[in-house]
């Protein structure tokens, strides 16, 4: 496998690292904007642990593709992440094959490196509505790993906003059938800023869906336990209520998804 580090004006490659299961990038110099990563060498199917950055920490990811893109968050776009994240000019990269005991029972929708452009790495998370467009409440932070309720905004604050939609919509889509048995919610809890919801529903891709009731929280899950979901390659989680609150802005902190892979 192979990564490297591209620049955006011309494609040119500014450094790079191979190795047969493992690949460590380290290297002296600074990111500019519009450079990116090309990884390569991937089996569609497998798993790999990728560490993109130190700021952004490793994420368990599956491969759809053997060749992956991921474009340097920058200005507006890195809001939602660790301010440290791709700055200096000491920098570290690392993407290896994932151990089969990092594939058991674990919280499954978890991708720390997820963007709204990502293409052909799993888990993925999106959304029909995420308010103003802003890095801050897109869709790809409820799955960053941050748990940080009791306020709003940027990092570790950044959360999903629906933009006061009710007709917002989140989908997470695992890449591949798992089974599921507990999802947890943490809702954002910036009070008095914030509202909360009191019911929403799940779809799964088997069709079937689950009403689920919320209440107000501070710091602590919604826990649905006993999901029993097998082989589920998506979910959505739509039609919320908001709480009778004079404040109109909900939002969702974190999603976790807890269970196995199909087969397991």
């Amino acid at each position: 496998m192979k990564i490297t580090l591209r620049q955006s004006w011309d494609d040119s490659e500014k450094v790079s690292a191979a190795g047969r299961s493992e690949a460590v990038l380290a290297w002296a110099g600074e990111y500019m904007p519009g450079d990116y990563f090309v990884i390569e060498g991937l089996v569609p199917g497998h798993f790999y642990d990728i560490t993109i950055d130190e700021g952004v920490g490793p994420a368990l990811v599956l491969a759809a593709k053997d060749t992956v893109r991921y474009t340097i968050p920058f200005y507006e776009k890195k809001r939602g992440h660790n301010p440290l994240a791709f700055v200096g000019n000491r920098h570290y990269a690392r993407i290896r094959e994932a151990d089969a005991f990092e594939l058991g029972y674990r919280n499954l929708a978890v991708n720390p490196m997820d963007l709204p452009e990502a293409d052909g790495l799993y888990p993925h998370a999106s959304a029909n509505i995420e308010t103003r467009g802003e890095a801050v409440f897109a869709a790809r932070n409820a799955i960053d790993g941050i748990i940080a309720t009791s306020s709003h905004g940027e990092w570790p604050y950044a959360s999903w906003g629906i933009n006061r939609d009710p007709e917002a919509c989140l989908k997470l889509e695992f890449g591949r059938p798992v089974n599921i048995d507990e999802i947890r919610l943490y809702t954002r809890a910036d009070f008095p800023h914030d509202s909360w919801w009191t019911e929403g529903t799940f779809t799964f891709s088997d069709g079937e869906k689950l009403t689920v009731h919320m209440e107000k929280k501070a710091g602590e899950p919604h826990v649905f336990r006993n999901i029993g979901r097998r082989n589920v390659t998506w979910l959505t989680l739509d039609a919320l209520k908001k709480a009778d609150d004079p404040s109109p802005f909900p939002a969702l902190t974190q999603i976790e998804v807890y269970g196995t892979e199909s087969g397991k």
